[in-house]
């Protein structure tokens, strides 16, 4: 049995105007939110002095939006009203994940291709999961999982080729379905995804460098 709090939830994404009676004191109109980068990385990350670029994650035209995505059945994308992102997803990743790179201490510089940076690598996201899903749990209550699932392509520019490729995926159960909360999930997942692919990245451009003679003039 879906509880009164997830019925509510389910039944203002399905109608897609009403607001969510569950989210009335944290959703209002024109509500904007942000989510924050990493600051946070292993001792034992090696520092690489080579130029990234950051290109901005491609994604479905379901996650590309400013929208806040919940999925109340596995075939229904749905957006909370009165709460969006303070940008588009695909952009609010690339600044976080190039803030992160900075962060981390360990690049020489890093940026987006905009900015002229003439880059040694370039990290090319794929944003492939970034929503709720309503989970069902009729003992407990229903729930809402938070996902979050990037693909990162290392390229090395001077070659044109992919020299590495992971995917990262991060779930967290945000603790109700109050807008907060749910905000509050979807940073924990994506910082998680990123410090992952921040810290993989940065290790095999190390590994690259090191077995590539160009990289190493004398």
């Amino acid at each position: 049995m879906i509880k009164p709090a997830i019925a509510i939830l389910t039944f203002a994404l399905v109608g897609g105007c009403a607001g969510l009676g569950t989210l009335k004191q944290a959703a209002k109109p024109n509500d904007l939110y942000l989510l924050t980068p990493k600051s946070t990385f292993s001792s034992a990350l090696p520092r690489i002095q080579k130029q990234i670029v950051v290109e901005e994650p491609t994604a479905t035209a379901a996650v590309n939006t400013d929208q806040i995505a919940i999925q109340p059945t596995p075939f229904q994308v749905q957006y909370l009203p009165r709460a969006r992102w303070v940008d588009r997803a695909p952009l609010i990743v690339q600044t976080l994940l190039i803030e992160s790179f900075e962060n981390s201490g360990k690049v020489a510089a890093v940026g987006r291709s905009t900015v002229g940076l003439r880059a040694d690598y370039v990290i090319a996201p794929d944003l492939r999961e970034f929503q709720g899903i309503v989970i069902a749990d009729p003992e407990n209550g229903d729930k809402i999982r938070i996902e979050v699932r990037m693909n990162i392509k290392v390229i090395d520019e001077y070659d044109d080729k992919i020299i590495a490729s992971n995917s990262f995926q991060e779930n967290v159960v945000a603790a109700s379905d109050q807008t907060s909360d749910l905000i509050k999930a979807f940073d924990l997942a994506l910082g998680r995804a990123m410090r992952d692919s921040v810290e993989w990245s940065i290790r095999r451009i190390n590994t690259h460098v090191a077995n590539n003679p160009r990289s190493n003039p004398s």
